[in-house]
C-alpha cells in the first residue's frame, strides 16, 4: 500500500511533462490545421455568431412586446438587411458621382506625368522614352503578378460569397436555438457547475455584446471626424472618403492609415499642391491617434481589455490564418479567449499576459485587499482596546462601563 502512494521518480515525472507538453503541441497544431483547412465554413459561422449577439437584444425586446420568437426573429434579420441595403446604395451613389469626375482627374493625372517626366530629364539626364519604356517594363511586370492576385482573389471571394450567403439561416437558428445551446453546455461541461458556467457564458456575451455596439459607435465618431477634416481641406468626396476610412477601423491600428491613400493620391491629383496629401494623411493619422487613445477605450471599455503587444499578433496570425476575415475576427476573438483564461483557474496567467497590464495590475490590488481583511482587523484591534478600556478613578476604582459621567 506505501509503495502505491510513492510520489513518482526524476524521470518519470519529467517522462510525464514531456508527454504533456507534445500532447499539448500537436493539439494545437491540428486546431490550426482544422481552422484553416474549414475556413469557408468556420469563417461565416463566426461572423454569425457575432451578428446573433448583435441582435439578440433587438430580439428580446419584441419579444416582451409579445411579439413570437420566430417572427421576432425574422424582423431582426431585415432590419439588418435594410441597414446594409441603404449603406451599399449610399457607397454606389458615391461611387458613381467619383466616376463622373474621372475624366478630369485623368487631365490632371497626365499633366502631373508629364511634369515628372520634365524633371527627370532635367536633373537625373533620363530621356523621356528612356523613362516611359522602364515605367511600361515595371507596370507590365505589376500587372502580371497582379492578375495572379486578382484571379485568386476572385476565386476565393465568389466561394465565400456563396458561402456567405447562409449567414442569415444561420443567424436564424442561433437566436433560434439560444436556450438549446445553452443547455448543451450544461451537458457537456458536466464538471462545472451550471451557475459559474451561465457567468461565463454571460461574461462572454458582454465581451462580445459591448464590442460590437462600441465598434459601430466608434466608426460613426471616426467618419464624422475624417469628413470635418477632410472638408476642411476641400479634398472631393469628403464625407464619402471620411466615413470609408472610418469603416477600415475594422482593421484596427492600420485601417485608417490604409484609408487615407486613397484622398491623399486624389488630393495629389486633383489639389494644386502637394501639401494637401500631407495633410489628409496628418488628419486622419490625429483621427487615429484620437481613437486608439480615448475613443475606443471610453466607449469600448475596460471588457474588452487585450493590451496592444497581444492585439498586434493576434491580428498577424489572424491575417495569415484566415485573411481580412481573420484581421477582423481577430480581437473579438482574443477577447473571448481572455474571458475563458480568467474563469479556469489553471489559465488564468494566461489571461493576465492577454490583458491591459494597468487593469490587470489594478485587479491583483484589489484582489489582495479582499483576500487579507483579516491581517487589517487584527492590527486595528489593540488600538481600538487601548481606545475603549475605561480609565481608572484617583481612587483606583474603576467605573462601569455605562457610567455618564466618564
Amino acid at each position: 500500500m506505501n509503495s502505491t502512494l510513492r510520489p513518482l521518480p526524476n524521470k518519470d515525472r519529467e517522462t510525464a511533462l514531456y508527454l504533456k507538453l507534445a500532447s499539448i503541441l500537436v493539439s494545437l497544431i491540428a486546431t490550426v490545421y482544422i481552422l484553416y483547412i474549414l475556413r469557408e465554413t468556420i469563417i461565416p459561422i463566426a461572423f454569425s455568431i457575432l451578428l446573433a449577439i448583435l441582435l439578440h437584444p433587438v430580439c428580446l425586446w419584441l419579444e416582451r412586446h409579445r411579439v413570437p420568437r420566430i417572427g421576432s426573429i425574422l424582423l431582426s434579420i431585415l432590419s439588418l438587411f435594410i441597414v446594409l441595403v441603404v449603406l451599399v446604395y449610399v457607397v454606389s451613389l458615391q461611387i458613381g458621382s467619383f466616376a463622373e469626375e474621372l475624366p478630369r482627374i485623368t487631365d490632371k493625372a497626365e499633366t502631373i506625368l508629364d511634369q515628372t517626366l520634365t524633371m527627370g530629364e532635367r536633373y537625373l539626364n533620363i530621356s523621356r522614352s528612356q523613362q516611359v519604356s522602364e515605367a511600361k517594363k515595371y507596370l507590365i511586370n505589376a500587372l502580371s503578378e497582379g492578375r495572379a492576385v486578382l484571379l485568386s482573389t476572385l476565386v476565393t471571394t465568389t466561394g465565400a460569397i456563396s458561402t456567405f450567403i447562409l449567414i442569415p439561416l444561420y443567424i436564424f437558428f442561433f437566436l433560434l436555438y439560444r436556450d438549446f445551446f445553452r443547455r448543451f453546455f450544461h451537458k457537456a461541461i458536466t464538471n462545472v457547475p451550471n451557475e459559474a458556467l451561465d457567468v461565463l457564458l454571460k461574461k462572454i456575451y458582454e465581451v462580445i455584446q459591448s464590442y460590437l455596439s462600441g465598434l459601430f459607435l466608434v466608426i460613426l465618431i471616426v467618419g464624422v471626424l475624417n469628413s470635418i477634416g477632410l472638408l476642411i481641406l476641400g479634398i472631393p468626396h469628403a464625407i464619402f472618403f471620411g466615413f470609408l476610412a472610418g469603416f477600415l477601423i475594422l482593421i484596427p491600428y492600420i485601417g485608417i492609415l490604409i484609408g487615407s491613400v486613397l484622398p491623399a493620391l486624389l488630393a495629389v491629383v486633383t489639389m494644386d499642391s502637394p501639401w494637401y496629401a500631407l495633410g489628409v494623411v496628418g488628419v486622419m493619422g490625429f483621427v487615429q491617434f484620437l481613437e486608439g487613445n480615448f475613443i475606443t477605450p471610453n466607449i469600448v471599455g475596460s471588457k474588452v481589455s487585450v493590451n496592444p503587444l497581444a492585439a498586434i499578433v493576434a491580428l498577424f496570425l489572424g491575417g495569415q490564418l484566415w485573411g481580412l476575415a481573420g484581421l477582423i475576427l481577430a480581437l473579438p476573438v482574443t477577447a473571448i479567449l481572455k474571458v475563458v483564461f480568467d474563469t479556469i483557474p489553471s489559465m488564468e496567467p494566461y489571461g493576465f499576459l492577454l490583458g491591459e497590464p494597468v487593469h490587470e495590475v489594478q485587479e491583483d490590488k484589489k484582489e489582495a485587499e479582499t483576500q487579507h481583511p483579516v491581517e487589517k482587523e487584527f492590527k486595528k484591534k489593540p488600538y481600538r482596546r487601548y481606545r475603549n478600556k475605561p480609565r481608572q478613578r484617583p481612587d483606583g476604582t474603576v467605573p462601569p462601563a455605562n457610567n455618564p459621567a466618564i
